[in-house]
């Protein structure tokens, strides 16, 4: 299918929080709880429409584990959009959150927009981190942030399409330099204004869950 943009995402954080299960439930809407760790990087893509524009957001679901940092980080250059994800319940993968996006920082697009996401929000009663501070981390470092649940699909949807519209609004007000494809954007051809009414889209599988 054609498209009038491709966004180029890449998601990240801690190993375990969920990173796959998120992009699993986004590209094939599926919930797969038991997985093996993510080796390296996996890919998945879904089409989806912002101001009646198809645009195709394609997903680099990156391995949590330190030994694979140096391979995530050359996912970072040519990425429009980020997801940083910790886990809720587990305290030490937030507390991460600043070497993760010191990471983003430096190796990323100057105006890369990043999506702080709290997953596993169907586990409330093992909250460890308070919504509050998930905002609050994100207002202070310039992030938009969304608790949502890979489990349930809670917020899911809304955390990619939320970011699309973010990188979207970006390219109306001449921020990206469309031209360069470092941006992690990419111009399609033939994108048929208005030719689906809805978020909908096909996808190929990603693969890991809980990365």
């Amino acid at each position: 299918m054609s498209y009038a943009y491709l966004f180029k995402y890449i998601i990240i954080g801690d190993t375990g929080v969920g990173k796959s299960c998120l992009l699993l439930q986004f590209t094939d809407k599926r919930f797969q709880p038991v997985h093996d760790l993510t080796i390296g990087v996996e890919f998945g893509a879904r089409m989806i429409t912002i101001d009646n524009k198809p645009i195709k957001l394609q997903i680099w679901d990156t391995a949590g584990q330190e030994s694979f940092r140096s391979i995530t980080r050359s996912y970072y250059r040519g990425a429009a959009g980020a997801l940083l994800v910790y886990d809720i319940t587990r305290r030490e993968t937030f507390n991460h959150l600043a070497s993760w996006l010191e990471d983003a920082r430096q190796h990323a697009n100057a105006n890369m927009t990043i999506m702080l996401i709290g997953n596993k929000c169907d586990l409330a009663h093992r909250r460890a981190v308070s919504t509050e501070e998930g905002e609050r981390f994100a207002k202070e470092n310039g992030l938009i942030f969304m608790e949502a649940s890979a489990k349930t699909a809670q917020n899911v949807e809304e955390a990619f399409i939320r970011t699309a519209a973010t990188i979207y609004k970006k390219i109306q007000e001449g921020v990206f330099d469309v031209s360069n494809e470092s941006s992690g954007i990419k111009v399609g051809y033939g994108g048929i204004p208005g030719s689906s009414g809805g978020a909908s889209g096909s996808s190929a599988p990603g693969g890991g869950c809980c990365s």
